[in-house]
């Protein structure tokens, strides 16, 4: 394998985690939160996570209004290696931005991209499995890892495993990429065992993911090269570029032309989507809700399900299962696990009312 002396780790550091709202705001997302209870926020453990393989190679792209805090919160990292998008264009600029970058600065670099709000709890497993990543990279393949499915989800997109991947013990080519399919569809993808979950998580070489952009989208791939190659212009260039996804951009078109290699890996992965998967991810005692937060605040009787007590004032919970009650200074939210799905429409009610300040 790699001995990893030109891997980069690309953290992008993005999205609102509307599905964790009153927690995540636009102003603090998820991803700036210690949602485990570690006291390390989400980004702070990617980071973590990613020394061993990538020591001081890390750069994060994240948008202009979280800079500052992502700085304050990675102060082992130069400023500099913090890239400020100036609004959301999705994945594929954000990912594609840090590749342009990386392709000047390192003509032999390898690069991972790994989302900073993600959960990983077997980092041994982890670094195994990007290792095996890497090695194949640097044989010009795009790869992502493929995450074991513990169960029928219909909330993740699907890889189907290819044949084995000739010389890198451990990977595949990749069959296809299929979207979020049906709760049948998705039982029989589990139990075939050729599937593997789409976790967004890519490996390869920058120059790689660029040309392959180009097949697609010439003028996109030369926009991220130019903007490389004269930062300043970065304001400017960027509202042109097409706001789309990584997956679709690049990785789905690569695979049907046999360009996509996957590390199937039991990496203990959450993508802690909702307040059901934090309540699962948490755990906690039969009979008791799990608590995020100080424990000292919540008063529960006969109760389960999750409390984040979050403005200082008690929060009392009296016969109710599977319960999620997040109190914040300045909103509270009362839900049930199995309704958690359905927080993000109250943000887009706020949003549509006028209330954009509690979003």
């Amino acid at each position: 394998m790699s001995d990893l002396q030109h891997f980069w780790a690309v953290v992008p550091a993005g999205g609102a985690g509307t599905r964790l709202w009153p927690l995540s705001r636009a102003a603090s997302p998820k991803f700036l939160h210690d949602l485990t209870g570690v006291g390390r926020s989400l980004l702070q453990q990617t980071v973590d996570r990613l020394r061993p393989l990538a020591a001081d190679r890390v750069v994060v792209v994240t948008g202009a209004a979280h800079r500052d805090a992502v700085v304050a919160q990675l102060p082992e990292l130069d400023p500099s290696s913090v890239v400020a998008e100036p609004s959301p264009r999705d994945s594929m600029a954000a990912v594609g931005l840090a590749a342009a970058l990386l392709e000047r600065r390192d003509p032999d670099a390898v690069m991972g991209s790994f989302a900073a709000d993600h959960v990983i709890a077997d980092p041994l497993a982890f670094e195994d499995a990007v290792r095996r990543a890497v090695a194949a990279a640097e044989d010009d393949w795009l790869v992502t890892l493929g995450i074991a499915p513990t169960y029928a989800a219909t909330g993740f997109g699907y890889i189907r495993l290819g044949e084995g991947l000739p010389g890198h013990e451990g990977v595949h080519v990749v069959g296809e990429f299929v979207e979020k399919p049906s709760a049948d569809v998705a039982t029989g993808y589990v139990a075939s065992g050729d599937f593997r979950w789409n976790a967004g998580m890519f490996v390869c070489r920058p120059r790689v993911l660029l040309d392959l952009l180009a097949g697609e989208d010439p003028g996109f791939a030369a926009e991220l090269r130019e903007i490389a190659g004269d930062p300043e212009s970065l304001a400017e260039r960027w509202p042109r570029l097409p706001r789309i996804a990584l997956d679709h951009a690049v990785a789905e078109p690569a695979a049907a032309a046999g360009r996509v290699a996957v590390v199937p890996a039991d990496l203990g992965w959450d993508d802690i989507g909702d307040f059901d998967s934090l309540a699962g991810l948490l755990g906690g005692g039969a009979g008791s809700p799990t608590v995020l937060g100080d424990p000292g605040l919540v008063r529960a009787l006969d109760a389960s399900g999750l409390v984040v007590p979050g403005s200082g004032r008690l929060v009392s919970v009296v016969g109710l299962e599977d319960v999620v009650v997040v109190d914040t200074p300045d909103a509270l939210l009362v839900t049930t696990r199995e309704r958690a799905q359905h927080v993000k429409d109250v943000v887009v009610g706020l949003r549509d009312g006028g209330r954009g300040d509690l979003v």
